[in-house]
């Protein structure tokens, strides 16, 4: 049973009040309840005595669906793969453009450069804080590597590396690995494909490192 309030405390106890005293004690003492504070629902893992196992936090119905996530019409979208091997090409829908690889470069950047690197060279943060770095994408084995490898990656993780499922959205694991495709064929493009101008300025950086290359490597 609730307190009365002290005001209807004290304006009981003395005899002899009037009459509307007690009306006006009533009206108060109304107000004296919590259901805005307590409301009428369960908190995370209170206990329920209405179902059998004691818990109120009920298991979805099998074969729920969140909204937005139904993934029978697009499979390779969702997963990577195509009949459990991944995928070569990239899934319908999904138009390499340049505002698909502006938003994999952004997100690239935000999620995937700490380790892998801006080039994707394994040179990221972690290492120069001493950690092991990741392989390079550059290496031969991940030049060809199908493009659902490394969705799969972004999706399931990979060795030290965790799942970033729910970080980053299908859509955008896809643009990562389209920036990702772009940053390999950024450093392995034939020099008889590049013009006068481009040839040009990769000699000159050429130039410019071989000093730098020859003192990391002591000679």
């Amino acid at each position: 049973m609730r307190p009365w309030p002290i005001a209807c405390r004290r304006a009981s106890s003395p005899p002899g009040r009037p009459a509307w005293w007690l009306a006006l004690c009533l009206v108060l003492a109304a107000g004296c309840h919590t259901d805005m504070y307590d409301q009428p629902r369960y908190e995370p893992y209170e206990p329920s005595s209405f179902f059998a196992d004691g818990r109120s936090s009920r298991h979805p119905v099998p074969g729920t669906v969140a909204r937005g996530q139904l993934r029978i019409d697009n499979p390779v979208f969702y997963t990577g793969k195509t009949s459990d091997r991944f995928a070569t090409e990239f899934p319908p829908g999904v138009t390499i453009d340049e505002e698909l690889l502006t938003r994999g470069r952004q997100r690239y950047n935000i999620y995937c450069s700490p380790c892998h690197g801006l080039k994707g060279d394994g040179e990221g943060m972690i290492k120069q804080r001493g950690f092991s770095p990741p392989p390079s994408f550059h290496l031969d084995r991940l030049r060809t590597a199908p493009s659902g490898h490394f969705f799969d990656a972004i999706t399931n993780g990979y060795g030290a590396m965790y799942s970033y499922a729910s970080r980053v959205p299908p859509r955008d694991r896809w643009a990562i690995t389209a920036y990702i495709r772009a940053l390999q064929l950024s450093q392995h493009v034939p020099a008889s494909e590049l013009n006068d101008k481009e040839r040009r300025t990769l000699q000159e950086e050429t130039l410019r490192r071989q000093p730098r290359d020859k003192a990391r490597d002591g000679k």
